[in-house]
This record gives structure tokens, C-alpha cells and sequence, in this order.
């Protein structure tokens, strides 16, 4: 079972960059963090509201030396379609269409695609949290910062906390 605090499954597949194709892994990100987010399917109605709003917000994770990667198990052709109609995305959006990523984070469902899942993975390859939604229900991209921040830290950090906040002493 894929837990935190162990290596995350390493990835390579073709991806929408804007409005181009190519090929993206997480090694392309070694030395960075990095936030795998993982969507059930394009064309549907709570995926927008997350991708839009984690793009118009990609500059908070950039000042945190995070990259974010989207990912779901349509293909390059089905995200740049939606890509026309949403807009342009502040990241790369991988096309997992044979669910090996998806498989490999353990978050395929029943259905053929993957659940409503983010994962932070460290600057050298360590998972460091993974949370995994019900598809009908959208993330709190608060709450993922919140959490970016607090294992960057590398402190014991109370609950609610909050950047600023001091952190626990042992």
C-alpha cells in the first residue's frame, strides 16, 4: 500500500504544456516539490472549478518552489480540447491513458478513472501527504497550501496551523 514518508511511484507521460504536447515525469522536477493532482475526467463539472482555480492560484505554490502537475486518464487530445474551452492551465496536465499512474498512487476506481487525489511529494521524491476525495466533491486548495507549508517546515505543527504560526517544541 502506498503510504507517506516512502518514495513516491516515479511517472513519465505525455502532457498538455500549454498548448503543446510533451513528454513529463517527476524526475523533470528533482529538487522541487511538487503537488500531483489527480481528476477524475475532463468535461465534467467539479474538475474545472478545481483546475481553474489551482491555476489562477499557481504563483503561491511557485513561491514555494512547488510545481504543480494535474493529471487524469483522458487523453493528450481530450485535454487539449478542454484546454480550448477553459483556457490555457498554469501547468502541465498529464494524460495517464493507460492508468499506470493512476494504478501505481493506488487511487484508480471502479469506473475506469482515478479518484479526486493530491499528493505532495518532496524535493527528493518523498511523499510527504496524500489525500483522496469522493469525485462529487471538489478540494480545498487552502487547505493544500496550508499543509505545503507546514511540512516545509520540517517542524511539529499544532492544529489550524497556519504560516506564521509557531511551531511545536518537543
Amino acid at each position: 500500500m502506498l503510504s507517506v514518508l516512502q518514495k513516491a511511484p516515479d511517472f513519465r507521460a505525455p502532457a498538455l504544456l500549454g498548448d503543446k504536447v510533451a513528454e513529463v515525469g517527476l524526475a523533470d522536477y528533482s529538487g522541487k516539490w511538487v503537488l500531483l493532482f489527480f481528476y477524475p475526467l475532463d468535461f465534467t463539472y467539479v474538475c474545472p472549478t478545481e483546475l481553474l482555480e489551482l491555476s489562477r492560484r499557481a504563483p503561491e505554490f511557485a513561491a514555494l518552489n512547488t510545481q504543480i502537475i494535474a493529471a487524469s486518464c483522458d487523453s493528450q487530445f481530450s485535454h487539449k480540447a478542454w484546454a480550448e474551452h477553459l483556457g490555457e492551465l498554469a501547468f502541465p496536465v498529464l494524460a495517464d491513458f493507460s492508468k499506470e499512474i493512476a494504478r501505481s498512487y493506488e487511487i484508480l476506481l471502479e469506473g475506469g478513472y482515478p479518484a479526486r487525489a493530491s499528493f505532495l511529494i518532496d524535493p527528493n521524491g518523498v511523499l510527504q501527504y496524500a489525500c483522496i476525495h469522493n469525485p462529487n466533491v471538489g478540494r480545498s486548495i487552502n487547505e493544500t497550501l496550508r499543509v505545503l507549508e507546514a511540512v516545509q517546515t520540517g517542524g511539529l505543527t499544532p492544529v489550524e496551523w497556519k504560516r506564521g504560526d509557531r511551531t511545536l517544541e518537543p
